[in-house]
């Protein structure tokens, strides 16, 4: 008996909002570049590096969870978008299982802030120490299309589970089979948050990048967060200077 789906949601998000690391947002070519002193070093760093690159296996049709006709190319940033979904955290995250990501975004800068400072947050409780400073990059994209929406709905409630993927990632299955696009969803992280997981490639338009975001750790679970010279803490309402 296959499983029951949720309703659909023609959403219309403009400027959506996914933090990911700087260094990863400042330059589309290689970082490889910086570290060759000639072209013949900097071949032998691309081959080396093009073996164990995700996002460039999955660009040649290797990736075990996502075809290559999937992914896009030609448009600004393509690589950016074809990483989220060729580079799947091992354990999977809360729409998506291990071989195959998908394109989290937030409606909300202060969704998407309280996200990246509960996910850093647990890596440093897994080492017992909360002393470091990173900076993220926000990618802005626009997102219109049919997706499936669980709010509200109590068949779906462990789906948003703020411990388990579980039953979440079980859903992603069910609708990636049926061909879905993607989810919109109340975010676990902050209570008037909601979030976007789109799956497929295609339907991640427009990405441009927006501001940068510190976040530092000195001693406690909760961040110092700062956008140019004005701070706030994770769950409060960021303010610019």
């Amino acid at each position: 008996m296959s499983q029951a789906l949720p309703r659909t949601t023609l959403v219309r998000a403009f400027d959506t909002l996914r933090l990911i690391p700087s260094r990863y947002a400042t330059r589309e070519d290689s970082v490889l570049a910086d570290l060759a002193e000639d072209e013949a070093q900097l071949a032998d760093l691309f081959d080396l590096d093009n073996a164990t690159n995700e996002r460039m296996r999955g660009e040649r049709g290797l990736a075990p969870g996502i075809g290559v006709d999937e992914l896009v190319f030609g448009i600004p940033n393509f690589r950016i978008i074809n990483a989220a979904f060729t580079h799947a955290r091992p354990e999977g995250s809360r729409f998506n299982g291990p071989d195959r990501g998908a394109w989290y975004c937030s409606l909300e800068i202060e969704t998407a802030l309280a996200e990246v400072s509960f996910h850093k947050t647990v890596e440093y409780q897994e080492i017992g120490r909360f002393d470091d400073s990173v900076t993220y990059a926000a990618l802005l994209a626009d997102i219109t299309s049919e997706l499936h929406d669980p709010r509200g709905d109590d068949r779906f409630a462990r789906c948003l589970d703020p411990r388990s993927y579980v039953a979440s990632q079980g859903l992603a299955e069910s609708l990636l089979d049926a061909g879905s696009v993607g989810v919109i969803y109340r975010s676990a992280r902050r209570k008037a948050g909601t979030n976007l997981a789109c799956f497929r490639p295609a339907v991640v338009g427009n990405v441009r990048r927006g501001d940068t975001w510190r976040f530092t750790w000195t001693g406690t679970q909760t961040p110092v967060i700062e956008a140019g010279q004005a701070t706030a803490k994770r769950g409060g309402k960021p303010r610019r200077g």
